[in-house]
């Protein structure tokens, strides 16, 4: 009876701590949906923060190689493939057989779907600086072309899909930040389809 008596302590000791951990913080004002009011500077250094924690730079920054690898070149951050770049060219053999392939600064991609390129998300014209907020929204999670109701998916590698369930306030912040950077004037190439490889 006694050892009955203990098990079932012991059980029950362990589905508390296990249920705590699994609630813990769940009463955040953030988990329940509630938003903070953010002063600009606040929304645009919380837009830096997501930016550079969900990898954006990993493809929309060209980058040179440093001393400890690639290294962001900070008069092109975010400004994806620059249009005086060489093409891309890839080995159609291995795109054929589902491998993707990056060029050397990450700024453009190959696979299956043929050859994208990396956008520019700076605040040119050329760039989303004509973007309404609704437009960056419908492209970061929907993965609407330019965030046009009714156009294309956006190609891999973008993650879109990564991005689905951001919070209004995480992609207000995000637009805040892209449109507070300098801009940089690049009209990145259309994407090559498969077949034109």
């Amino acid at each position: 009876m006694k050892k009955v008596t203990y098990l079932f302590v012991v059980g029950a000791i362990c589905t508390a701590l296990f249920n705590t951990s699994c609630t813990t913080g769940s009463s955040t004002k953030e988990d329940t949906g509630a938003e903070t009011t953010l002063s600009e500077a606040e929304l645009i250094k919380h837009g830096e923060y997501l930016v550079t924690s969900m990898g954006c730079h990993d493809c929309h920054s060209p980058k040179k190689m440093g001393p400890n690898g690639p290294e962001i070149i900070p008069e092109l951050m975010l400004s994806g493939f620059q249009s005086d770049y060489p093409p891309m060219v890839t080995d159609t053999s291995l795109t054929n057989k589902g491998y993707g392939i990056f060029n050397p600064d990450l700024t453009a991609a190959a696979g299956p779907w043929g050859i994208s390129y990396a956008a520019n998300i700076t605040p040119d014209v050329s760039g989303i600086g004509t973007w309404t907020e609704e437009q960056f929204k419908r492209a970061l999670t929907e993965g609407k072309f330019k965030g046009i109701e009714g156009s294309r998916t956006l190609l891999p590698p973008m993650p879109w899909f990564n991005f689905t369930n951001l919070k209004d306030q995480d992609v207000k912040a995000i637009f805040a930040y892209l449109k507070s950077i300098p801009p940089v004037r690049n009209v990145v190439p259309a994407p090559i389809s498969p077949n034109d490889m």
